[in-house]
């Protein structure tokens, strides 16, 4: 292992101001890189080990000399513990040599890259002038979307549905802060009904009984779903009539599919890559994913990128 390298945690990487849009731009980049054979990935590896905990790993190699391996868990119980529900780390070593290069935060990535995937295909599905966002769920993810969304859509109003009362209030004081109205809401029918935009991030627990019925949502509505679809009723997943995932492959290997692969039209390489895609506008339309080594990878080789050219991080050795 390389004895000098270059260290950057979460607090650091988020102090770097990186923009959504910056990230966004990388995962284009990145999956433009794939499509012509230069990024060469792996299917996410989930295991569930039991207590509800959800372990996953990524990696990706591109020919821009970067191999990038993800480790995170998702420990529910995290919380009484005084700590966040998801951890993990990133190491970004040399792809000609193998050497270490750095090792970064994998919290910083996860939220960033998530809600920038859900970007990517929300320019191409979601109605540009869409007002009103919703969330499901009320963590990390719903603030690093409300980020990245805020950049690509004229939005008026926030509604939010969530468990917590303290990451309710902390999401509607970012909302307010940012100069959006804000609702909280009594119930799924509350947050769908009339939302442009939804966001779906609950905890990853197949436990959980699903609650979210998509005949409820406008026409003109795209959802972004992160989290497994657990919290939609799948038999009101046809009121769908686009569907995209991150990556069929990866979907068409999974133990647990989200949703019936026949239901699925593409994934963010066919959408970015492929022929110009004009959704139906009478229908919703949706981007469900679990993650993936692409998105990861895009994200920590530009956060190295701008610390070594910011002088940020800290060097590891001599």
């Amino acid at each position: 292992m390389s004895e000098n390298f270059l260290y950057l945690p979460d607090t650091m990487l988020d102090a770097m101001k990186i923009a959504p849009a910056d990230v966004a731009g990388a995962i284009e980049n990145a999956l433009r890189a794939k499509a012509a054979g230069k990024l060469h990935t792996a299917p996410k590896t989930p295991i569930l080990p039991g207590r509800d905990r959800y372990m996953m790993s990524t990696m990706a190699v591109g020919d821009d000399g970067f191999t990038v391996i993800k480790q995170v868990s998702v420990c529910p119980a995290n919380p009484t513990r005084g700590l966040p529900a998801i951890n993990g780390a990133i190491m970004v070593l040399d792809a000609e040599t193998g050497l270490l290069r750095a090792v970064v935060g994998a919290n910083w990535v996860t939220a960033v890259r998530t809600a920038a995937l859900s970007a990517v295909a929300a320019k191409r599905l979601a109605d540009p002038a869409s007002k009103t966002i919703s969330f499901v769920g009320t963590g990390v993810q719903a603030h690093s979307h409300l980020e990245a969304f805020a950049t690509l859509f004229p939005l008026k109003q926030v509604r939010m549905l969530g468990r917590g009362g303290a990451n309710i209030e902390k999401l509607s004081q970012k909302a307010q802060a940012m100069g959006f109205e804000t609702t909280v809401c009594a119930g799924p029918q509350d947050v769908l009904q009339g939302a442009d935009i939804v966001v779906t991030s609950v905890t990853l627990d197949y436990s959980i009984a699903p609650f979210l019925d998509a005949h409820l949502l406008s026409d003109n509505a795209f959802a972004a779903i992160t989290d497994l679809c657990i919290p939609w009723l799948a038999e009101s997943m046809d009121a769908f009539s686009t569907i995209y995932v991150d990556d069929l492959q990866q979907e068409a290997e999974s133990a647990k599919p989200m949703l019936p692969y026949e239901r699925i039209d593409g994934d963010l390489t066919s959408l970015v890559c492929g022929p110009d895609m004009h959704k139906p506008t009478s229908t919703p339309s949706a981007f469900a994913f679990r993650g993936i080594a692409l998105g990861d990878y895009a994200a920590a080789v530009l956060a190295l990128r701008l610390a070594e050219e910011r002088g940020a991080g800290i060097r590891v050795g001599n």
